[in-house]
Order: structure tokens, then C-alpha cells, then sequence
């Protein structure tokens, strides 16, 4: 473990929460000005931390407990039915490793995927500024995993690799393509990275009972969440 005790870190003023709407949400940060150490990174993961952009934050509020940090633990990964034919359905994709960049061909894919995905979401309407700021930032453990059928992107992975496991970012993929589930098989496609790497686990967020959004995260098992600062699997 790095020094921990050591760093700084700045709670937010209550706002409005983007997953429960009747709550209040408090946002933890590391302070900015801390250089985005992968080893500090990988250690506060352990401690449910999540980066967006250039900032590592957990959820910090007073009154409510309901984001639960979530990670699966590759090497006890076991594909039920559904997700052993959503492989096989998208046997024919060709995942790509490329750096965090922006072009056209991402945005326009990020951009059709926020307006008919999430266009009720904090993250609508879709900018440049706000996918490249959000995205597209030049850190060495970064990747952008394209997903490509006979040449076409059909989905982007950005994935964090760490010492301690593969952080899964975000991901946006193409609408139009729902009978592949992409975004099922992209988490699939990370636990198969992340044992290939050797690495723990892939973390996925935080996962909330009461929104139906992170149901999916479940359905991958065995599942542990972060309890009391102890991971502990989900029965």
C-alpha cells in the first residue's frame, strides 16, 4: 500500500444525485493537484475509488449509502447461458488497443450512443469538449479498446490497467446494434483481458439496488462489493 495517510482530499457541496433523484450526493476528490499515480490509484480503487477525467472521486454523502463499489474477480469468472451466447454472437469482433485520442469516428459513435442511450442522463446533450474532457485523457495506464466489425467501430472500452486489476472506465458502443448486447460483451471481453494480463479483478462502479441502470452488474458472477471497507461476495 502507498502512503495513503499522506494525500489530501476535498469533499463537494451537496447536489442533486444522478442515479436517485430524491437524494442529495457529496463527491470526495483527491486533491488535483496530486500527480495521477497509478499505484495510488490502484490502492484507493481498493478502497472504492473511481477516476472521470483527470479526477479520482468516491461518493461521500452524509445521509445515504446506496453506491456500493463493485468488482468481479476474473479467475472465479463463470459465464452463465445468456453470456456464453452473447460471446458467441460477437465471436467476430476484432478488439483494437489504441491510446486515449480524440477523432470524428469516436465522437460520432459517443455522440449517437449518449442521444438515444442516455438522453435522460447528466451527460446529455453530447459536446466535444465534454467527451474529450471526460475521456480523452493522455495517462500511461489508458486504453482505448475499439471494437470493430470488418473495419467498423462498433464499441469503445476505456479501461484503466492497474497493478491491482482492470478499471472499466466507461464504455459507449453503437444503438443500433442492441441483439449484440455490446456493452455486456465488452465487460466479458475485460475479465478475459484482465485474466490474460494476470491481473485480480475487473472493477465495474458502483452498483445501486434501487436503480434499475446498474441491474446488469449483478449478472455477473461471482460478484463482490465493497462492505464496511471489506470486499465480500454478493450471494
Amino acid at each position: 500500500m502507498t502512503e495513503l495517510a499522506r494525500l489530501k482530499f476535498y469533499a463537494t457541496q451537496p447536489h442533486s444525485c444522478s442515479y436517485l433523484p430524491e437524494e442529495q450526493a457529496t463527491t470526495l476528490f483527491l486533491d488535483p493537484s496530486q500527480p495521477m499515480d497509478v499505484n495510488v490509484y490502484a490502492d484507493l480503487s481498493e478502497m472504492g475509488f473511481r477516476r472521470s477525467g483527470d479526477h479520482l472521486y468516491r461518493p461521500h454523502c452524509q445521509h445515504c449509502n446506496a453506491c456500493v463499489p463493485a468488482r468481479i474477480p476474473a479467475a472465479r469468472f463463470a459465464p452463465n447461458r445468456q453470456q456464453k451466447r452473447i460471446l458467441k454472437r460477437n465471436a467476430d469482433i476484432q478488439v483494437i488497443e489504441a491510446r486515449p485520442a480524440y477523432n470524428e469516428e469516436y465522437f460520432d459513435l459517443y455522440r449517437r450512443y449518449i442521444e438515444q442511450r442516455h438522453a435522460d442522463g447528466d451527460m446529455f446533450p453530447p459536446s466535444r469538449d465534454q467527451f474529450s474532457t471526460f475521456l480523452v485523457r493522455d495517462l500511461p495506464f489508458s486504453r482505448f479498446y475499439e471494437f470493430r466489425i470488418d473495419g467498423r467501430l462498433v464499441a469503445v472500452a476505456v479501461t484503466d490497467l492497474l497493478p491491482n486489476g482492470i478499471s472499466a472506465v466507461y464504455t459507449f458502443y453503437e444503438p443500433s446494434e442492441e441483439r449484440r448486447s455490446l456493452g455486456r460483451f465488452a465487460i466479458l471481453w475485460q475479465i478475459t483481458e484482465a485474466l490474460r494480463l494476470g491481473l485480480e479483478a475487473v472493477y465495474l462502479g458502483y452498483w445501486i439496488k434501487n436503480c434499475k441502470k446498474m441491474n446488469y452488474k449483478t449478472q455477473y458472477r461471482p460478484i463482490e462489493l465493497l462492505i464496511n471497507q471489506r470486499w465480500v461476495a454478493l450471494n
